[in-house]
C-alpha cells in the first residue's frame, strides 16, 4: 500500500488522500469551517474519521452548512429531522451537542470573542511545529487541548474532551502533526 510518502494514517482512499493532502493541518482561521470541525470532530467521537469524512457533505446539507445562527435556532422538529437523517450520525446527544454548541458559539460572539481568537489562543496564535517520525509519537492528547476542552466545557460547549479537541487541533493547523517524512509536514512548517 503506497502512500506515496504521506501519513500512513489516509492509505490510498481517494477522499483520506485529498483530506490529507488539501486540508488536514492547514491553518484555518475561518469561524465556519472551526465550527464545522467542532461538529464533525464531536461526531467522530467513537467512530472512525473516514466514516465522517464520507458523511461531511450530509452533514453540510443536514446541518444548514454549518451557520451557526440556524443552527443555533433549531427546535425539537429539526432534531427528530436529524435523527431521521440516515446521512449523518443519528446519535441524540451527538445531535443535541451540536445544537447547544451552536448557542454557546452564538453567545461566544455577544461577548465580543471569536471561535478562532477563543481556540488559537492555546497556541500563542500560531502553529505548533511537531517532529513525530512515527504514528507512534503522536499523542492523543496534549496539555493544551486539555486545557482547552476545560474552557469549552466551561463555556457550555459540549463532546470536546481532551481527544476530540486534539483532533480538531490537529485538524485545523493549530498544530502540524504531520510525520517528518511527509512532504505535508515541511510545506506547513514554512
Amino acid at each position: 500500500m503506497s502512500t506515496n510518502g504521506r501519513c500512513p494514517w489516509c492509505g490510498t482512499d481517494p477522499l483520506y488522500t485529498a483530506y490529507h493532502d488539501e486540508e488536514w493541518g492547514v491553518p484555518c482561521h475561518d469561524e465556519r469551517t472551526l465550527f464545522e470541525f467542532l461538529i464533525l470532530e464531536g461526531a467522530q467521537a467513537g467512530l472512525s474519521w473516514i466514516t465522517i469524512l464520507r458523511k461531511r457533505e450530509n452533514y453540510r446539507r443536514a446541518f444548514d452548512n454549518f451557520d451557526v445562527a440556524k443552527i443555533a435556532r433549531y427546535a425539537e422538529k429539526d432534531v427528530a429531522r436529524l435523527l431521521g437523517d440516515a446521512g449523518i450520525v443519528r446519535n441524540r446527544l451527538k445531535i443535541a451537542a451540536s445544537i447547544g454548541n451552536a448557542r454557546a458559539t452564538l453567545e461566544l460572539y455577544e461577548q465580543g470573542l471569536s471561535l478562532d481568537q477563543l481556540l488559537w489562543q492555546f497556541v500563542d496564535g500560531r502553529p505548533r511545529i511537531n517532529r513525530w517520525r512515527t504514528l507512534a509519537d503522536v499523542p492523543a492528547i496534549t496539555v493544551e487541548a486539555e486545557a482547552l476542552s476545560k474552557e469549552l466545557k466551561r463555556r457550555g460547549f459540549r463532546f470536546i474532551g481532551p481527544t476530540v479537541m486534539y483532533a480538531h487541533m490537529q485538524a485545523t493547523g493549530m498544530v502540524n502533526d504531520h510525520l517528518l517524512s511527509c512532504p505535508r509536514h515541511a510545506a506547513l512548517s514554512n
